[in-house]
Parts: structure tokens; C-alpha cells; sequence
């Protein structure tokens, strides 16, 4: 196995001190340019890498930014991902990128591994049931900035970056109430998480606006998963009497539920309309195109980490709490348009 290449071989093929090596790969100028053209040719030729590494902890920082998030195969957190590199590629840090699976003890995990690998700053979106943000507190006894996104503890320290889950769960209730839909059911995931939590209370609060009794047996709670949400879609498939209208937690919970009910033989949206969330590319592809709230991955992807090198370049207090909430909008498309529907069945 070949040996690494250190500054002591490079000073020594050039007969000069460690200390004037140091320096010229550094971009000292105390270092002639001529002498730093040589001490980098010799460094190339003999196959020097630099340790970027050693090189940033000796500055206190390793310009690297630890990111968590609840889950990879989303389309969402992938635009926020996107987002996020777009942002601090131009400033040249690098990113880990950890996973908790939606486990809090995964979540704790990937944190003190961050913390151990000293990056500069974290990003974070929490597990569905995560308990309690006491893996955050040493960064924040050390002033190393954190900033959540989506899935937050609102009452909690650092900066959060947010939509307004319930309005968007009340929109999206409203619109199939004024499709006519009076037997809605809603299908989310653990309410303890305050993006679920706050689209049921939306959806709570536009049946009650409405005079539609909140029924028990309408919402569903669940992973989320393909194979949970097919067994979902079935046993709604088979109500008695039949619900004529779904606000589906994500795009992919409301696809699953075209499928299904296209082939139990109900009509989207005539029986039952339905309406998504996240506006991912899925709600275009399936047939009919999909109802959804859309949700700026991206956008939030590039506002969190903007907040981030704001803080570690000191534009920014590092201590100081708050909420920045972006826009959502409901886009409407054929899979929730009953009156549309009966408009033409009259013609």
C-alpha cells in the first residue's frame, strides 16, 4: 500500500521547511509566487492531498452542514434537499446528510454523530415521533446553529421554517365542502407531529364552519406507507354509506387511493372527490390529475439554509427564536371537481 504523501516529503524533495510548504499551500503571502508554483507542482507530482479536514479544525470549522431528515424517498424532502445545495454550494460548504427513518432514536443518533463530526451547523426536519429536542441542546450550549424546517417544535429554540399547516388543511377541506362533499375523510399520519396535528385542525375547523359533524370513523391514522394506505383506500371503498370526498396527507396517500377506488369501481371524482398534498410530480401523472396543496419544497429548502450561513457568518443571532412561515396554495385540478362534473352531466 503506497504511502500517504505529507508535507515532510514535499519539503524534503524540495529542501525547504515544512513551515514555507505549510504556508504556500495555504496561499500565504508571506510566500514568493515563484516558490508557490514549485512547492504546488511538486505537491501534484507526487501525488500531495490536502487535508482540508485538519485544516478547517485548526480554524474551528469544518465547512460541512449536517442535514436530517425523517425519510429519502419523498419527493419533497428531495426539493428541499435541492434547495439546500443550491444555497450552500456557492458558499462552499459541504453537506452530510443523515436519515432517521421517522424513529426518534435514529434522530438522537444522526445528531451526536454530527455533533462528534464537529459540523459547523444543522438542518433538521423531526421524525414523526420524536419526543423531545434534548439531542439539539448541546449545539445549542455551544451556540452551533440549528434551524428546523417542516416538521418543527414550534415552542422550541433556533429558527423554524414552516407553511401555515392549518390553513392548508382547511383549504383543501373547504374546497371539496363546496364541491358538495359533506362525508369527508381525512387520512394523516401521527398527530403528535405538528404538520399533521395542525392540517387536521384546518380540517376540523372547515367542517365545523360548514355544520358538518365531525365523524370519528372518517379519519385515518397511519404510516403512510404504499402497502397501508392500499388497505386504507380498500376499507374506504367499502363504507356504507359511501364518503364522497378524501384530504389525502400526501400526493402518493391520494394516487394509492385513485388506484384503488378506479379499481373497486368508483368514479374520482363523481363518488368521491379527492384532494392531495405537497404538489409532487405524481398529482400531474395520475389519472385524473390530482387536487393538492403546493408546498415550496425548494423554496423552503433554500430559506432554511439561508438562515443557516446567516447565523455562522454572524449576520444573523444566533439565540434568537422565531417562525418563518411561506406561502401554500391550493391548485386545483379534475380529481376534486364534482360540480364541474354535474354541470355537464346536465347539458
Amino acid at each position: 500500500m503506497q504511502k500517504e504523501i505529507t508535507i515532510y516529503d514535499i519539503a524534503r524533495e524540495l529542501n525547504l521547511s515544512t513551515a514555507t510548504i505549510s504556508r504556500a499551500l495555504n496561499n500565504d503571502a508571506a510566500v514568493t509566487e515563484r516558490t508557490k508554483r514549485r512547492i504546488v507542482e511538486k505537491a501534484e507530482q507526487l501525488g500531495y492531498r490536502y487535508n482540508s479536514f485538519a485544516s478547517n479544525l485548526r480554524q474551528q470549522k469544518t465547512h460541512t452542514i449536517g442535514v436530517i431528515v425523517p425519510q429519502l424517498n419523498s419527493n419533497f424532502i428531495s426539493s428541499v434537499l435541492s434547495g439546500i445545495e443550491k444555497v450552500t454550494a456557492l458558499s462552499k460548504y459541504d453537506l452530510i446528510i443523515g436519515h432517521s427513518s421517522e424513529h426518534f432514536e435514529k434522530e438522537v443518533a444522526n445528531a451526536s454523530n454530527f455533533y462528534h463530526k464537529r459540523v459547523d451547523g444543522i438542518l433538521a426536519a423531526l421524525a414523526v415521533d420524536t419526543q423531545n429536542l434534548d439531542h439539539y441542546e448541546p449545539f445549542f450550549e455551544r451556540n452551533i446553529p440549528v434551524v428546523f424546517f417542516d416538521r418543527v417544535e414550534e415552542d422550541s429554540k433556533g429558527t423554524k421554517i414552516i407553511i401555515n399547516n392549518f390553513k392548508a388543511g382547511y383549504s383543501a377541506t373547504q374546497h371539496l365542502i363546496e364541491q358538495g362533499c359533506k362525508r369527508i375523510v381525512h387520512i394523516t399520519s401521527n398527530l403528535k407531529r405538528n404538520v399533521y396535528e395542525q392540517r387536521y385542525q384546518g380540517y376540523r375547523a372547515a367542517l365545523k364552519d360548514n355544520r358538518i359533524r365531525f365523524n370519528e370513523n372518517y379519519l385515518f391514522l397511519n404510516d403512510l406507507n404504499d402497502d397501508s394506505i392500499s388497505a386504507v383506500a380498500r376499507q374506504i371503498a367499502e363504507m356504507q354509506p359511501l364518503p364522497d370526498g378524501v384530504f389525502a396527507g400526501n400526493d402518493q396517500t391520494a394516487a394509492v387511493c385513485i388506484q384503488v377506488f378506479k379499481e373497486k369501481g368508483i368514479r374520482i371524482p363523481e363518488d368521491i372527490a379527492i384532494v392531495g398534498f405537497n404538489n409532487d410530480a405524481i398529482s400531474k401523472i395520475v389519472e385524473p390529475q390530482l387536487t393538492t396543496i403546493n408546498y415550496p419544497g425548494s423554496d423552503m429548502g433554500v430559506v432554511a439554509a439561508t438562515h443557516l450561513l446567516k447565523q455562522l457568518s454572524g449576520a444573523e443571532d444566533i439565540s434568537h427564536t422565531n417562525s418563518i412561515v411561506l406561502n401554500s396554495q391550493l391548485v386545483i385540478r379534475k380529481s376534486s371537481l364534482k360540480s364541474e362534473v354535474l354541470k355537464l352531466s346536465k347539458l
